[in-house]
């Protein structure tokens, strides 16, 4: 039985993309609606946050220091002591209604973060990649909820999620050029479950599945396209997940409250919080940003 600890009771409107500074021991994660970064320390147990006035989706932590976020109106850098914002592009200036959503780096040092329409009915939403010199690009479009990425062990796939399709699909991946090929669907998840948001990857190569609606993390087996393991989480929406302690066997899962009725709040109020599980295999080091300029 996994034991599930709410390590931090933030109440986050939509708590997502958490990030492990496996230098610091530091759990970066965002409140996309609450504007805020944040960073949990473990060993103090203190959560600190920066206010980017902004709808953050994602973010990384770049390999020169400070880190690298996907806002609303586009790429930044963002130093999180003082909240400073350095513009790097904006790809969908001409999208007003779309913001982004989930993201992360690939083990090259790229960042890809993808984005969604705020109200989410249509698929006007795309998956964009920034290289190391800081050049944009698109990789993937007609996308409406652009969601979890993961790399496979050996870096020769890439997995990624657009949440209504209920799919998980993998691309074949070049990692010298950081490009996508042969799309395939590996898993679908049955709507009844709950609809799959953000995820990451263990060192066996499993994935690991952030239920939206669905109160669970559940361990798939790509090869298979099997379930291996289930982890009931004591919210309804959650999120996302990334493998942390100094062992990377702590898995730290992201909720949310946004959406919820009175009721639900009531029956689960321990939504919006951050939980931490000590599972029996190690994860993936969170990949870092390795653009310098």
């Amino acid at each position: 039985m996994n034991k599930v600890e709410l390590v931090v009771d933030s109440k986050a409107t939509l708590g997502e993309g958490p990030v492990w500074d496996h230098k610091q021991s530091w759990l970066y994660w965002v409140d996309i609606l609450g504007k805020k970064i944040h960073r949990y320390d473990p060993i103090t147990q203190i959560n600190s946050s920066v206010d980017v006035e902004h709808y953050v989706g994602a973010i990384a932590i770049r390999e020169s220091g400070c880190l690298i976020a996907a806002l609303d109106d586009g790429f930044y850098l963002v130093d999180f002591e003082s909240g400073q914002k350095t513009f790097i592009n904006d790809p969908e200036e001409e999208r007003k209604h779309n913001r982004f959503n989930d993201g992360k780096c690939d083990p090259a040092g790229r960042f890809w973060a993808g984005t969604m329409e705020i109200d989410a009915k249509k698929p006007n939403g795309a998956l964009y990649c920034v290289d190391v010199d800081f050049q944009v690009r698109k990789v993937l479009d007609d996308v409406t909820i652009s969601n979890g990425l993961a790399w496979s062990p050996d870096y020769r796939s890439m997995y990624y999620i657009d949440t209504p399709t209920q799919q998980i699909v993998a691309f074949d991946y070049d990692l010298e050029r950081g490009e996508i090929s042969n799309k395939k669907v590996v898993i679908t998840v049955p709507i009844e479950d709950g609809s799959p948001d953000g995820m990451t990857i263990d060192e066996e190569g499993m994935l690991w599945v952030a239920y939206w609606n669905g109160s669970k993390v559940v361990r798939w087996n790509p090869q298979t396209q099997q379930p291996i393991d289930i982890i009931h989480i004591p919210a309804i929406n959650v999120t996302s997940c990334v493998f942390g302690g100094s062992n990377l066997d702590e898995l730290y899962v992201t909720t949310a409250r946004t959406g919820l009725s009175e009721e639900q709040l009531k029956s689960h109020p321990l939504s919006g919080g951050v939980f931490r599980v000590k599972t029996e295999v190690r994860g993936t080091i969170s990949a870092r940003f390795k653009g310098s300029r």
